[in-house]
């Protein structure tokens, strides 16, 4: 009896125990998931406090005009190249292998045009934030629309606008309303929150629509249902990650992988294909050439598209190779 007494007298501590944690895990639980939640609303308060106040700064700073900007660019033109040397090595080895008929007194003249016009996009794109559509439809303009004009009237109503980081990139954003074509821009949305709604408030500014990557297809079926006219920007010189590359080709003398994306759009919709060049005019100044691939991709070769947008941007970059982005790591896989 005795026993059997004490074997009740343990279960009944240990089922006390059992419900005392049960009890307590509860209360932990019901108390961590209040706070987790809180957690998350602080840290979107702080992130939008960031926002604004990293804005702000920008906004201030570009009040500026754009001749006071160019006195700071030059500062910052002798910190970069001088004293931070910003990815140096990076910049002349890839105009090295681009360009190996070039002495090295010829790459390191390129290397230092390359860091003084950084430096002016750096201060070019911080006047977007608060710079009028008038003003900068003045400094940013169409060297030949008409070619736009004759896609119209055929009736074509999906346009691909391809380059690549050449020249002010950032500026092409504010060509919406410039012809009779509704602009929008991929872009791959950033990591960090701060600077990713800073340059999308930024693009979409003067009415472009900025789409992010993995919606290009859904977007262009509203377009399509929309039954508008349409013309979609992309920057097709950025490396593909190692697991997603389909197609290497021959760039600035390296093998050189590159997206499909856009071509495979291109003739899925059956869109005219232009590939667009901004040339500096001078400074604060540009003009976009634009040179008609196909207006019709649905009838182009595979491959076709992309080799031939490949060849125009090459093309660019060796008629005034300082407006690339030489510190990009284009060129990080090796072809195996």
């Amino acid at each position: 009896m005795r026993a059997k007494g004490f074997l009740w007298r343990q279960d009944k501590v240990v089922f006390s125990f059992q419900k005392n944690i049960s009890f307590f895990c509860h209360v932990y639980l019901h108390f961590f998931k209040k706070n987790v939640l809180l957690c998350g609303e602080f840290i979107k308060l702080f992130m939008l406090l960031g926002y604004r106040i990293f804005y702000g700064f920008c906004w201030l700073l570009a009040l500026l005009p754009l001749r006071c900007l160019y006195i700071l660019s030059d500062l910052l033109f002798l910190l970069v190249c001088y004293v931070a040397r910003y990815r140096r090595k990076i910049v002349l080895d890839n105009l090295r292998n681009s360009f190996p008929e070039k002495t090295e007194k010829e790459l390191w003249q390129i290397a230092r045009k390359f860091y003084r016009f950084i430096c002016d996009l750096y201060f070019e794109t911080l006047k977007l934030t608060n710079i009028s559509t008038s003003q900068i439809r003045r400094r940013m303009k169409y060297s030949n629309p008409e070619i736009y004009d004759e896609l119209y009237d055929k009736g074509k109503r999906l346009i691909f606008f391809i380059s690549g980081h050449y020249g002010n990139w950032e500026w092409i954003a504010t060509l919406e309303g410039a012809v009779r074509y509704h602009q929008s821009s991929l872009y791959r949305p950033l990591r960090n929150k701060i600077f990713d709604k800073f340059f999308y408030d930024m693009r979409t500014k003067h009415g472009t629509e900025a789409i992010p990557s993995n919606s290009a297809a859904r977007t262009i079926n509203r377009y399509r249902q929309e039954n508008g006219f349409n013309k979609i920007c992309f920057l097709s010189d950025q490396s593909p990650q190692r697991k997603s590359i389909q197609y290497w080709t021959r760039f600035l003398n390296q093998d050189t992988p590159v997206f499909t994306g856009a071509e495979k759009l291109a003739r899925r919709y059956n869109a005219a294909v232009v590939y667009y060049e901004v040339r500096r005019v001078k400074r604060g100044y540009y003009e976009v050439d634009v040179t008609l691939i196909t207006d019709n991709a649905g009838e182009t070769a595979e491959r076709e598209i992309t080799d031939r947008h490949v060849q125009l941007l090459e093309d660019s970059i060796r008629r005034n190779p300082q407006y690339w982005l030489w510190s990009h790591r284009r060129w990080k896989h090796k072809r195996i």
